[in-house]
């Protein structure tokens, strides 16, 4: 068993402590991080929390991180497409209509099913058990270049390297409309979406911050062809800003129109550019997945 120790300031303002340890512990979602307070596995000056303890000046916060149990997810021969491996991590280009890791309605199929295959049980257990090697994801219908981690040093210091934006992302993307001006950032901080909560959205009350910066490469009249760089790394992040500023991803159902006459499936979007500080190697690496065939054709199929 790990333990973690936090001591808060002296001016440490009045905080939820599970909002307190999703700030500090980025590489723990934040349903795990709720699991270890209901099983009292967080204590503060020696006596254990509940969620909604509210952390005072100069409180000393243990957080027991339990060994990592072993998974009922079943490995399953699926073909990775590898953009890079070593010992301590690899780099996939995840295709369309893979989820990343196994939740209910998807145990099986998922990335996670395909590299525990692949790489054994050397994967990092920093995120529990369904999600395996996992530092940050995609969504299902995203395509592109995804970090796994095969143990816990590289996948903290990634995670840290996402919290610090340091970690150079690019996407290309299709949106709809053709976008006033050939650069831009969005800025809006994102949350659920305060009626439909299977959605995110713009929400100043309850958002994190978020930012975009976008650049137009190619203008098709309807449609507007972009690379996407991302500041933070918020859910649906580049979908909701887009669609903020009347300009939503093509074939994106959710945040846009239900009309699909390019028969696609899921919105345009692809992680093409992925740059990070190796953590043990000490180098700059970049790597870049290639637009998938159907993007390909689908921009063929606009230029004519």
């Amino acid at each position: 068993m790990e333990t973690l120790e936090f001591l808060t300031g002296k001016d440490e303002k009045a905080e939820r402590i599970d909002r307190y340890l999703a700030e500090r512990c980025p590489d723990f979602s934040r349903s795990y991080l709720q699991k270890l307070l209901k099983d009292q596995a967080v204590s503060v000056n020696g006596r254990p929390v509940k969620a909604n303890y509210k952390i005072q000046p100069k409180d000393r916060i243990l957080l027991e991180i339990p060994e990592a149990q072993k998974t009922d997810i079943l490995p399953e021969e699926i073909p990775l497409d590898i953009l890079y491996e070593d010992d301590y991590l690899l780099v996939v280009n995840k295709p369309k209509g893979m989820v990343v890791h196994p939740s209910a309605g998807h145990m099986e199929g998922t990335l996670v099913n395909a590299v525990l295959a692949h790489c054994g049980e050397h994967l990092s257990g920093i995120n529990g058990v369904l999600r395996p090697g996992i530092v940050h994801r995609i969504d299902k219908d995203t395509t592109g270049a995804l970090l796994v981690c095969k143990d816990d040093f590289v996948h903290r210091d990634l995670a840290e390297q996402l919290k610090e934006h340091s970690i150079k992302r690019r996407y290309r993307a299709i949106v709809c409309g053709n976008l006033k001006e050939d650069e831009g950032t969005v800025e809006g901080p994102i949350g659920r979406h305060p009626i439909d909560r299977k959605k995110m959205a713009v929400n100043y009350k309850n958002g994190k911050d978020a930012v975009t910066h976008y650049q137009v490469l190619e203008r098709f009249g309807h449609y507007t062809y972009i690379e996407c760089r991302l500041e933070t790394g918020r859910t649906h992040q580049i979908r909701v800003h887009m669609a903020s500023i009347g300009h939503p991803l093509l074939g994106d159902s959710v945040y846009g129109s239900s009309k699909n006459p390019w028969k696609l499936q899921g919105q345009t979007l692809h992680a093409m550019i992925l740059g990070f500080r190796h953590p043990v190697i000490g180098e700059y690496m970049e790597f870049e997945a290639p637009l998938p065939e159907y993007f390909d054709k689908l921009l063929d199929k606009l230029r004519k």
